[in-house]
């Protein structure tokens, strides 16, 4: 059966790395021009060669952004810079605007073009429109829903691939194409600059009241009027893979590796399991507990049901929820003395209880009875940055696991 793909986001080698081993097929990232996350690191061209040589070499593929809504003077250079990229081996490039697109089908060859959601596309008469100028996959907007998505994928007919986002921020503007970063900080949005001002806490003044600010919910600290819940359909992969979508993307460039390995593990469990058996397929609610344990939003479905409701935004916070803290990356591990070598990431001390999870498999819990410094020293603590210990680890351990520990209450 040919697979859904799992696309996964990647902020830097590290996190790119982490996201092909914890079971993407394939990553998307931005280079240093015409892409729209100027938070994450992003790439020069020597590293995106670098990534595009490792994910080639394990049969995995790569994305480079370039969705930026640009203008006259936002364009220069494109042309030698797509061609150097394609002389990469980049698989796909991500394309929202159509003079863009146009400029780059000009000079390439042999790389594929997806349009990105940033294209606003909502119907199949304007994938065909894409299908036909050469386009060979579409990031539908955000704002479909799982029936809209059915119907497109009937009417294309397998003329051009369909990818959707599965998980992830969602943003209070239609597909991410909003003025009010730029309107009220001087960041643009579509640039890659956002400030999220719809996490920002809101007040309502009547014409007549100036200066008096009235609360639009009943809260002590505001309102949080436009900031949306995350987007999970971990629940709902059967729902996904029959609807036809070839791509299930998952948002983050700017997120942690912890949050790749945890996000992408779960995501790749589901799918796999699901067709392992598709006739007898019954989520697992451990993934879904797995996914919460990385610092994120409450969930939402988005509009993949039924259009989005005021269910589906957080009307008395802008913070994350947070219950587990990211303590340790597991860099050797030796079967005779079950001894991991370990890096810090956040303080540790010998007594506590952790766990540590690979992937594809279920975490396993770890109480630290031994510790000690890269000179096998006894210590108590390791609470320097990427300060190098370690631990003894009872169950299956190999590099690149992850040790993680529940947040006290």
């Amino acid at each position: 059966m040919d697979k859904i793909e799992l696309l996964a986001p990647a902020g830097d080698m590290e996190k790119l790395k982490t996201a092909i081993e914890y079971g993407a097929d394939a990553v998307y990232l931005g280079g240093e021009s015409f892409g729209l996350r100027k938070a994450s690191k992003n790439f020069t061209l020597d590293k995106i060669k670098e990534a595009a040589d490792y994910l080639h070499e394990r049969g995995k593929k790569l994305h480079v952004t370039l969705n930026i809504i640009p203008h006259n003077d936002d364009i220069k250079g494109l042309e030698d810079y797509v061609k150097k990229l394609e002389g990469i081996g980049v698989d796909a490039f991500i394309v929202s605007d159509p003079g863009m697109f146009l400029r780059i089908k000009e000079v390439i060859t042999k790389t594929e073009i997806h349009i990105s959601t940033q294209a606003s596309v909502t119907n199949s008469s304007t994938v065909l429109f894409w299908q036909k100028l050469g386009a060979k996959r579409v990031v539908l907007a955000r704002e479909l829903s799982l029936n809209e998505i059915r119907e497109i994928v009937k009417d294309v007919d397998g003329k051009i691939d369909i990818e959707t986002f599965c998980h992830g921020a969602m943003c209070m503007s239609y597909s991410g194409r909003c003025l009010l970063s730029n309107y009220m900080t001087g960041r643009n949005a579509n640039m890659g600059d956002c400030a999220q001002p719809c996490r920002y806490k809101y007040y309502l003044m009547e014409e007549k009241r100036q200066g008096e600010y009235f609360s639009i919910e009943e809260h002590d600290e505001g309102t949080f009027i436009m900031n949306s819940k995350d987007l999970c359909m971990i629940e709902h992969i059967p729902d996904l893979i029959e609807a036809g979508i070839r791509s299930l993307k998952i948002e983050g460039r700017v997120k942690s590796e912890y949050y790749l390995a945890t996000v992408v593990r779960s995501y790749r469990m589901a799918i796999d399991s699901y067709y392992n058996d598709p006739e007898n397929y019954k989520f697992d609610p451990y993934l879904l507990e797995e996914i919460k344990k990385v610092s994120h939003r409450d969930f939402t479905t988005g509009f993949f049901y039924n259009k989005a409701n005021e269910s589906s935004q957080v009307y008395d916070k802008n913070s994350y929820i947070r219950g587990y803290d990211f303590v340790g990356l597991v860099l050797d591990y030796d079967e005779k003395t079950k001894i991991a070598t370990c890096e810090e990431r956040s303080r540790i001390f010998k007594g506590e209880e952790v766990e540590i999870f690979g992937p594809s498999i279920k975490h396993y819990n770890q109480t630290i009875g031994y510790m000690t410094d890269d000179k096998d020293r006894e210590i108590d603590v390791a609470n320097k940055a990427k300060e190098i210990f370690k631990i003894k680890a009872d169950g299956k351990c190999q590099k690149g696991y992850f040790i993680r520990r529940k947040v006290s209450e």
